[in-house]
């Protein structure tokens, strides 16, 4: 009995030491799979990540409404003149006039061939009287008066100002030739004319204009002595124009006094002008 007792404790002893000896040296196992444990909290939001690519573009949307109607703009400016539009339909015929009187037409003939007779005697009068008594060059569109006083540039412009005019401009060959003859008809060698150098170009050449402030371009008469100097700058007191007899142009100092010739536009009539010379004004106060 006793020793079926020590060999049940040999065993248990035996057994205790060979399941020792295994747990030291075998890996632990894991156990069986757990239940499922309960949702937890929802968490606090984390930081904003970077921008991701652009996405594609998206569908287009429908159109808008129509808005409403915008202030009125500025009025632009006006257009190029239109084809000429089509004739009009002929509108209907007028009513018709009453009978006229019997015309006693030689009588009338000879009244207005009377006045043609007197109206001729006139502009034969007034043709006397602006070539004669008043000394007046013209052609068809201006007078010409030359003034035998003798005035500086200055002066001479403000008498030809008083007058209703301006000093002389011949803009082209005719005109200055008109305008020579003038002045060597009347038995003299040189007069002012209405040009004047303006200011001095970068170039050291002069620029000039003339008394209506319009600038010389194209026709020029200047004498060949003003042509080769033509690159010389005149200075202050140099810088006025005479015309010669011979129809040349030469620079002339503007203190220096001399007889000069002013221009006056001829006036029409409102609607056209009259044939001959009806409706044409001689120069005021132009009898010097």
């Amino acid at each position: 009995m006793m020793g079926l007792l020590e060999l049940c404790v040999f065993a248990a002893v035996f057994n205790y030491i060979s399941a020792s000896a295994e747990v030291c040296t075998n890996t632990l196992l894991p156990g069986a799979k757990g239940d499922q444990g309960e949702i937890g909290e929802k968490g606090d939001q984390g930081k904003l990540g970077k921008d991701g690519p652009p996405g594609l573009p998206g569908v287009s949307g429908e159109p808008g409404l129509e808005g409403e109607v915008g202030h009125t703009g500025k009025m632009g400016q006006i257009g190029d003149k239109g084809d000429k539009g089509d004739t009009g339909l002929d509108g209907p015929s007028g009513l018709k006039g009453k009978p006229g009187t019997t015309c006693d037409c030689g009588r009338y003939r000879k009244v207005v061939g009377q006045l043609d007779v007197n109206v001729g005697k006139l502009r034969n009068a007034v043709k006397f009287v602006k070539n004669v008594i008043l000394g007046l060059k013209e052609t068809e569109e201006r007078y010409y008066l030359l003034v035998k006083e003798s005035k500086r540039f200055k002066e001479a412009s403000m008498n030809c100002k008083l007058r209703g005019g301006t000093l002389a401009m011949p803009k082209t060959t005719n005109t200055n030739r008109l305008m020579a003859d003038y002045v060597s008809e009347a038995g003299l060698t040189r007069v002012y004319i209405g040009l004047q150098a303006q200011n001095t170009d970068t170039d050291g050449t002069s620029s000039y204009v003339y008394a209506d402030s319009s600038p010389l371009q194209g026709f020029t008469s200047w004498s060949q002595e003003e042509v080769l100097q033509s690159r010389v700058s005149p200075s202050t007191n140099s810088s006025c124009v005479e015309l010669l007899s011979t129809g040349t142009w030469g620079r002339v100092e503007c203190e220096a006094t001399m007889f000069f010739i002013c221009e006056f536009p001829k006036s029409r009539r409102r609607g056209g002008g009259a044939a001959g010379g009806g409706g044409r004004a001689t120069p005021a106060s132009a009898s010097s």
